[in-house]
């Protein structure tokens, strides 16, 4: 690209490149996944399933397939092909994607070209054969992998290439889900557990209206669910929050089945050297008998197993309409959840959003009926849709850590901007009770934690701040035993999120435990070998009295995010623990205090 025009006018292009791009690019997952839906469902399945956005006339009409045996081949079938293609062409296609995108921003802000090709196919074929998952993920790495290759093409530095990465992520989200405004929001809210990726803001609101409206001339402006009518009131606000505090608990359920299942495959291809493509094809088989026997031997079993399957937004209209049972809104946030565990935890290529706003747009429905039924007077029936709504947003806006892109996507998708008081409410509530339990594992805390904003700090500033009077102290600190487990450090790393922990013998620093560390075991075997065995022995280690300037430049040079703080006189005897955060926050407080 030009470098004489200025850094704006170069955003601009970006914006405008990346937003037609990422249009066309989402126009095509989608009518691909449409048609693909239309074949294995409807034609060999003989499924005619209920859709989002239909009238209550319309989506009355669905039934189930004739013979639900069918599902068993056609789901294996999707995921084999799948895991195929994944395992040969692109590994980092497994999964969700959203983490990989996200990774990418964090790291050199590059993917390779052939990821968004191979991501769209086997994301299509997992989806429309009946694996539980969204198009959000793969729509997310898509669309990144669309702004890394108009990096390339127009020759992009480092800085504005992990921007256009990241306004295509907010682009590709925003346009299929006909949500611009929450898509935009989202590409600056989703790389971060507690920060903001603030300068990507306005350049993703260009891209998400250019990719909204090339979008919507082939598919029309509706949103994604059709209009309900509803209504809520002030005084039910306490029974808002309490279903944030409900989301908050199964969205602990939904994170770590979900990963607790990803562990579990892991561990059957190093153990038991199955080989990864097979890994999708047992969580699709045994998605299918699941489904296929409480189809067959559970009451409601029908709108259960089915409403299981795929992105599971057609069972989500129908609980806006009140057409579904309490049985089966009671029931079905539980198999949602081990069906997308199974489908993408496996390795399964597709979304965990979708899911989510599923269990949670499930969840808000079951509390409405309860509510209905035991006080009829105070919840009428119209207010129903407007808890399964706010669940939508509590669920998946607390667990992503994105409660402000989550909530504002809902409402465009759902039209319902007054629900945005309630939603407010229900998604704080759930937001304080799951921290530490994110979906995304590649989120950083904030930007000083982020490969992408590195040496941003201003090195005078930190010339002048020592590490006694910034880093954690000892008391405060986690610190492992040499022969603790190393699963108990993966459990650690998940419910802290932090990515290292101290190793001590007898009161004497040893050794340091990473995410890297934790990583390289598993690959070689199980977990269950003592810390010892896996932890980085004579770790680089700092004093109180060194500048945060010398403790930066350790980690850049070093590639860490924490160092071990010792005393002078005792090098072996740990007096607390610096990271990355400790030195922003410092920075942060220092910068503050004198510019007053």
């Amino acid at each position: 690209m030009d470098r004489r025009g200025t850094p704006f006018q170069r955003l601009l292009i970006i914006a405008i490149v990346v937003g037609v791009v990422a249009g066309f690019g989402s126009l095509l997952f989608f009518k691909g996944l449409t048609i693909a839906t239309d074949f294995f469902m409807g034609t060999c399945l003989g499924y005619n399933y209920p859709i989002e956005g239909q009238s209550p006339e319309e989506i009355a009409g669905w039934y189930p397939p004739p013979v639900i045996w069918y599902l068993l081949p056609i789901i294996c079938f999707g995921a084999l092909i799948s895991g195929i293609l994944v395992s040969y062409l692109a590994p980092e296609t497994e999964g969700h994607g959203t983490d990989a995108a996200i990774k990418a921003f964090h790291g050199e802000g590059t993917i390779r070209r052939r990821v968004p090709f191979v991501k769209a196919i086997t994301a299509i074929l997992t989806i429309s054969t009946g694996g539980s998952a969204g198009r959000e993920g793969p729509t997310a790495q898509i669309a990144a992998g669309i702004g890394s290759m108009v990096a390339d093409m127009l020759k992009l530095t480092p800085h504005e290439r992990r921007m256009a990465l990241n306004i295509g992520i907010g682009a590709g989200i925003g346009t299929i889900f006909m949500a611009p405004l929450g898509g935009a929001i989202l590409a600056a809210e989703i790389p971060y557990r507690r920060d903001f990726e603030s300068e990507v803001i306005v350049p993703a609101f260009l891209a998400t209206i250019i990719g909204y409206s090339i979008f919507g001339l082939f598919e029309g402006f509706k949103p994604v669910f059709a209009e309900t009518s509803l209504i809520w009131t002030v005084s039910q606000i306490p029974f808002f929050l309490l279903l944030g505090l409900i989301c908050a608990g199964y969205g602990w359920l939904y994170v770590t089945s979900f990963y607790k299942t990803n562990d579990i495959f892991a561990y059957l291809v190093t153990k038991y050297g199955i080989p990864r493509f097979i890994k999708p094809v047992i969580g699709a088989f045994l998605t299918g008998i699941m489904v296929i026997i409480i189809f067959l031997f559970v009451p409601s079993g029908e709108e259960i197993g089915l409403g299981s399957l795929g992105s599971g937004y057609g069972f989500l209209q129908l609980a806006m309409y009140s057409m579904l049972p309490l049985a089966v809104l009671i029931a079905l946030p539980f198999l949602k959840i081990l069906t997308t565990s199974l489908t993408i935890g496996s390795g399964g290529s597709g979304g965990v959003f979708a899911p989510g706003l599923v269990i949670g747009g499930m969840i808000g429905g079951m509390c409405g009926v309860i509510f209905n039924l035991a006080f009829p007077t105070y919840f009428p029936p119209e207010t129903i849709p407007a808890f399964i709504i706010c669940g939508m947003v509590a669920l998946f806006g607390s667990v992503s850590y994105a409660p402000i892109a989550v909530m504002i996507m809902v409402v465009e998708m759902t039209a319902n901007f007054s629900l945005l008081v309630p939603a407010m409410g229900a998604v704080a509530i759930a937001c304080l009770f799951t921290k530490g339990s994110g979906i995304y594992r590649a989120q950083v805390a904030t930007k000083a934690d982020s490969g992408a904003h590195r040496g941003e700090y201003e090195i005078s500033i930190l010339k002048n701040i020592q590490v006694a009077g910034s880093m954690t102290p000892i008391d405060e600190v986690v610190i492992l035993h040499p022969d603790d487990r190393c699963e108990k450090v993966l459990k650690l790393i998940r419910s802290h999120g932090h990515t290292g922990f101290p190793v001590e013998d007898g009161g004497q620093l040893i050794g340091i435990m990473t995410i890297r560390d934790v990583e390289r075991m598993r690959e070689k075997r199980d977990l269950d070998v003592p810390v010892k065995e896996g932890m980085t022995r004579e770790p680089f280690t700092i004093t109180a009295d060194t500048t945060l300037e010398k403790a930066l430049e350790m980690m850049i040079e070093h590639d860490f995010n924490h160092l071990p703080v010792v005393d002078a006189e005792n090098r072996g005897r740990m007096v607390g623990f610096l990271t990355r955060t400790d030195i922003m926050q410092a920075y942060a407080q220092y910068s503050g205090n004198n510019s007053q």
